[in-house]
C-alpha cells in the first residue's frame, strides 16, 4: 500500500454502540445504523418519529430556511423548523441552488507515477493495452441494428473455440443515427462514440453495418476520424449489399475472415499505467458516500500513482460538489471548465422544464438520499483525492494520466458509453440498491455500498464495500481489494456481469437535440 494514498474518510472512528454514524462534528443529521423507534435515545438524542436504517435524523432543532449539513457540507435547507430527533427528508429537507465557485488561483501538481504493477493484457499496434479482446459489429443506425445483431449472434461459444483469444462478437446498436441534424453537439457526439469505440483497446476488429441513406454515414465517421478500411476495419451498407439477408451473409464472412487475425493477439504483461478505469455509480444510496464510494477513490488513487487513468463523469451528480472538484484542478482554466459545465446542464434542464434537484430517483431516496447536493457530495468520492487534470468532452478520447472528468449525464449507460469512448478498458460501479449493470467492450467491477444488499444480492456483486461499516473494515483495507480485484479482472478474471452476459443492451450514446 502506497504511502502516497491517503482516502477520502468522510466516514471517521466512530462508537459502533451508538446507533447513529455521524460523520463530522459539525454536521446537523445522523445516519441510522439500525431503524430507530419513537422513545428511544440516540447518540443522546431521544428519537421522535420511526428512522429507516440509513436515513437522516436530526441532531439539534434547526430553524426554517437554516442549512443542514453532512459530510461539513450543505445537502439544503429546512423546509420547516425540524426539532432535534425528527426524521430529516423529502417533507422537511429542501433543494436549494447552489453558487459557481470560480478560481482565482490554483496551484495543483499531478502526480508523478512511480509504476511497478502489472496486467497481462492485449498489446495493439497503436502502444495502448486492452484489457479484453472483441471483435464488434457496429451498427451506425437504428436501422441496421437487426443485422448487426444478426452477424454478431451467428457466432457462439462453440463456433468460437478454436479462437480461445477472442472474447466475443459483440453487436452494438442504438436509437439513433438519423433523424439528427448533420452537425451540432448530438451528431459530434455520436461520431466521438463510434470513434472511440471502433479504436478502443479492447477491440481488435471491427465492423460497421449502416443502411445506407441515414445522417450518420459510415465513410463520414471513418473520414472525420482518419480511419482507414483493412482487414480489421470492415463497413457494410444494406441498400449496396442488396438487403437484409445479403448484408448478414456478407457480415458473417467479414467476421470470419477476422478471427484468426484477432486470436493472435494473446496476453502479455503490461505496466498498470496502460488501465483507463471508467468510475460510476448507479442505484446509490445513503451509503454510498461512506462506504464504497471512497473506497473506490482509493482504488482510484492507487492507479493513478501506477501512471494510470481516472475518468470521473456524471455531470448532473456532481452539482452542489463542484467546488470541492474544482479546488483540485491543476489550473484556474481546468477549474472554470467544471464550472462551465455545470452552467451548460443549468441551462439544458432549464431548457427542459427540468431541474437538476430531479436527479435523485425514487430508488435512491428510499435508501436514505433526499436531495441532489447531498447526492453528489457522496458520488464525488468515487475520484479519490488526486488532482483534477482535465475536463473531457462527452466521449472524446482521453490520453490524460492521472484523474480527467468526462462530461455527461447522470444515466449510467450513457455514461458508461461515453467512459468507454474515451478509451477506459476497465469500469468500476459502486451500488448502494443494487443496480445489475455491465458492459461491453470494457468489463465492469460491481462494488456493494452495505452488507444487506450484498448478502441479498451475492451473486451479481464483486465486491462488498458494506463491511466498512458493517465490520469496521477501513477504507483503504477496501480500496486495496478493489484494486487487486480490478488488477485481476484486467488480466481476464470474469466479473460477476460478464458470467452473466451483460453488456449487450448497455451501449446508448447520450443523445442530445431535436429528432427530426
Amino acid at each position: 500500500m502506497s504511502d502516497d494514498v491517503t482516502p477520502i474518510v468522510w466516514l471517521r472512528e466512530h462508537d459502533t454502540k451508538q446507533p447513529l454514524l455521524v460523520l463530522d462534528e459539525s454536521d446537523s443529521v445522523g445516519v441510522a445504523l439500525r431503524a430507530l423507534k419513537p422513545g428511544e435515545r440516540a447518540n443522546g438524542v431521544e428519537v421522535l418519529q420511526r428512522i429507516p436504517k440509513g436515513h437522516k435524523m436530526s441532531l439539534t432543532g434547526v430553524d426554517e430556511g437554516d442549512p443542514i449539513y453532512r459530510y461539513a457540507q450543505s445537502i439544503g435547507i429546512a423546509g420547516r423548523y425540524i426539532g432535534a430527533g425528527e426524521h430529516v427528508h423529502t417533507d422537511n429537507l429542501k433543494f436549494i441552488d447552489t453558487e459557481d465557485e470560480r478560481i482565482a488561483d490554483v496551484d495543483n501538481s499531478a502526480v508523478v507515477p512511480h509504476c511497478t504493477d502489472t496486467f497481462d493484457g492485449y498489446h495493439r499496434r497503436d502502444g495502448r493495452v486492452g484489457t479484453r479482446n472483441f471483435i464488434a459489429v457496429i451498427s451506425s443506425v437504428n436501422c441496421s441494428a437487426t443485422a448487426a445483431h444478426s452477424i454478431a449472434n451467428a457466432f457462439d461459444q462453440s463456433t468460437l473455440s478454436d479462437y480461445p483469444n477472442i472474447d466475443g462478437i459483440a453487436a452494438f446498436t442504438h436509437g439513433t443515427g438519423c433523424g439528427l441534424a448533420d452537425s451540432g453537439e448530438g451528431f459530434d457526439n455520436l461520431q466521438r462514440v463510434f470513434a472511440g469505440l471502433a479504436t478502443h483497446p479492447n477491440v481488435g476488429g471491427v465492423l460497421f453495418v449502416g443502411l445506407g441513406c441515414e445522417t450518420s454515414q459510415v465513410q463520414s465517421v471513418l473520414s472525420i476520424n482518419r480511419m482507414q478500411e483493412g482487414p480489421l476495419l470492415r463497413t457494410l451498407n444494406i441498400q449496396s449489399a442488396g438487403g437484409h439477408r445479403k448484408t448478414i451473409e456478407a457480415g458473417v464472412r467479414v467476421v470470419q475472415d477476422m478471427l484468426s487475425e484477432v486470436n493472435a493477439y494473446s496476453r502479455q504483461a503490461a505496466p498498470a499505467s496502460h488501465l483507463s478505469l471508467a468510475l460510476q455509480c448507479g442505484g446509490s444510496d445513503s451509503w454510498s458516500g461512506i462506504t464504497a464510494n471512497p473506497a473506490l477513490g482509493y482504488a482510484a488513487d492507487k492507479l493513478i500513482h501506477q501512471g494510470g487513468t481516472a475518468v470521473l463523469a456524471e455531470t448532473p451528480e456532481i452539482y452542489g460538489a463542484e467546488h470541492l472538484l474544482m479546488r483540485r484542478a491543476v489550473s484556474v482554466e481546468c477549474a472554470n471548465d467544471v464550472a462551465e459545465r455545470i452552467q451548460w446542464w443549468r441551462d439544458y434542464v432549464a431548457k427542459n422544464n427540468g431541474s437538476l434537484d430531479n436527479n435523485p430517483s425514487p430508488g435512491n431516496k428510499l435508501g436514505g438520499l433526499t436531495t441532489i447536493l447531498e447526492k453528489s457530495l457522496g458520488a464525488i468520492a468515487k475520484g479519490g483525492t488526486t488532482p483534477l487534470v482535465r475536463v473531457a468532452r462527452y466521449a472524446d478520447r482521453v490520453t490524460d494520466k492521472g484523474l480527467v472528468f468526462m462530461d455527461s449525464p447522470g444515466y449510467d449507460p450513457a455514461s458508461v458509453t461515453g467512459q468507454i469512448a474515451t478509451g477506459c478498458n476497465l469500469v468500476a460501479f459502486t451500488t448502494g440498491r443494487g443496480s445489475t449493470f455491465g458492459s461491453k467492450p470494457a468489463p465492469c467491477l460491481k462494488i456493494a455500498t452495505n452488507t444487506d444488499m450484498y448478502s441479498q444480492m451475492s451473486e451479481d456483486m464483486d465486491i462488498n464495500a458494506g463491511t466498512i461499516v458493517s465490520d469496521g473494515e477501513s477504507i483503504a483495507d477496501v480500496g486495496e481489494r478493489i484494486y487487486q480485484r480490478l488488477l485481476a479482472i484486467a488480466s481476464g478474471k470474469q466479473s460477476f456481469s460478464e458470467q452473466h452476459g451483460l453488456g449487450d443492451n448497455e451501449f446508448v450514446p447520450w443523445q442530445i437535440g431535436a429528432t427530426m
